[in-house]
């Protein structure tokens, strides 16, 4: 699967072949699903490797979490290191670009300087990081976070649905367990931290644009809302005595849709209700506990906060007219992760290069880049997808990833000419 010749490097229908032969490692034939630490993942590692080695990568190794990891020599000895970075393993009945593509896009632009002949000051480190969906396991990114210095020993005991934790899933998977405090890059050695990835959502495609620039990484708080109302009889208790948990619940729901549309981009608020359960609901029954979940996100921490004070205030305004009470929890709670001014500028600039207007966009999706904020500076490209992601008709064209190879390779050798290095 290794390009002939050096023209094919960086040639995006070459990536997409190799995209097409990753996606044949599946845990369920006929569909793209590759959980974390699966007998699937470990095959499909084992020929990311292989890929690793013929674009001139060395030191390949799996570390601690099960991420394969391949490092590309600087032209001195003691520099520092630049990592790029995506992810592997994959949702349920997936499509073959999320993750998948950012790993191969670096693989193709170190495998361009490999055969350019060409060194750098700085070592490239290229990482398919083994978890990030949290598909099979309650705890996610932890690859990542265990380059970053933030792994949480705990999710090692996480369970899976078969009660196989993730501490044996990966002895099983053959990563050295032992070794993942290791896994930390020494922020005073690493320059930064790259990924490409498909944008996820339809903002590029709408625009016509093959490849966007990361502005941010968008900051996320999650919350559960009980109402507790009265159950009744739906054919005598009267419409002004009822204690509907349901219609207070869809008048909410509204509200949170009303007061997600009430900013716009740059800080892209967003404000979802995706889950919806009624206690003990029936045909003839007034509804009295209903229970559902908010997300709200921006890549602006502050109209996020702002965001969920009034969706705060509208439920228990809407309940004290409703005559229900509310139970409103929130729990995860994660900021904004705003991507590097300095390496955002030089990506925006090789997009330019390839010849494609610079457009900055935030990401509304979390990514593994997103565990670098305060430790790394890091920054992200999009490539234009069709039908978002999670999904098998995802879809990113060859001459986008192209040109996102070509961007990616671009912004290397710019950064290897560098005065801030």
């Amino acid at each position: 699967m290794a390009p002939t010749n050096s023209a094919q490097a960086l040639d995006g229908e070459a990536i997409v072949a190799r995209l097409k032969a990753l996606a044949a490692f599946t845990d369920v034939p006929g569909e793209m699903t590759r959980l974390s630490l699966s007998p699937a993942h470990r095959k499909a590692a084992g020929q990311v490797a292989e890929w690793f080695r013929a674009a001139g990568l060395e030191q390949i190794h799996m570390d601690g979490t099960g991420s394969i990891v391949g490092r590309y020599a600087a032209d001195r000895p003691d520099a520092k290191t630049l990592i790029i970075g995506s992810h592997i393993d994959t949702v349920r009945n997936a499509g073959i670009y999320d993750g998948n593509l950012g790993v191969l896009v670096g693989i193709a632009a170190v495998e361009q300087l490999h055969r350019e002949g060409r060194r750098l000051p700085f070592a490239v480190e290229v990482v398919a990081f083994a978890d990030e969906e949290g598909v099979r396991f309650p705890s996610t990114l932890s690859s990542s976070r265990a380059l970053a210095g933030t792994f949480d020993p705990a999710c090692l005991d996480d369970v899976d649905a078969d009660g196989m934790s993730r501490r044996v899933a990966l002895r099983a998977f053959g990563a050295p367990v032992e070794t993942i405090s290791a896994c930390a890059r020494d922020p005073a050695g690493t320059l930064g931290y790259v990924e490409v990835h498909i944008e996820q959502g339809p903002v590029l495609d709408a625009l016509g644009l093959p490849l966007g620039i990361v502005t941010a990484i968008a900051g996320a708080t999650r919350g559960t809302v009980r109402l507790e109302g009265q159950a009744a009889h739906s054919g005598t208790m009267p419409m002004p005595m009822r204690q509907d948990a349901l219609t207070a619940a869809a008048e909410i729901i509204l509200a949170v849709e009303r007061r997600g549309s009430a900013d716009v981009a740059p800080a892209s608020l967003v404000a979802t209700v995706g889950t919806l359960a009624i206690s003990g609901g029936a045909v003839n029954v007034v509804p009295g506990d209903v229970q559902f979940s908010i997300d709200v996100r921006s890549s602006n921490d502050l109209v996020r906060k702002a965001a969920v004070v009034d969706i705060e205030r509208e439920i228990e305004e809407i309940s004290a007219r409703r005559g229900v009470t509310p139970h409103l929890a929130w729990g995860h709670d994660a900021p904004a992760a705003p991507c590097n001014e300095d390496l955002r500028a030089r990506l925006a600039a090789a997009v330019d290069r390839v010849g494609v207007p610079a457009h900055h966009l935030p990401s509304g999706a979390g990514h593994d880049a997103m565990v670098f904020r305060g430790v790394l500076p890091m920054t992200m490209l999009f490539v234009r997808s069709q039908n978002g992601s999670h999904n098998p008709r995802e879809y990113a064209s060859p001459q986008d990833i192209g040109l996102a190879a070509k961007a990616l390779h671009g912004f290397l050798v710019d950064l290897a000419g560098s005065n801030s290095l």
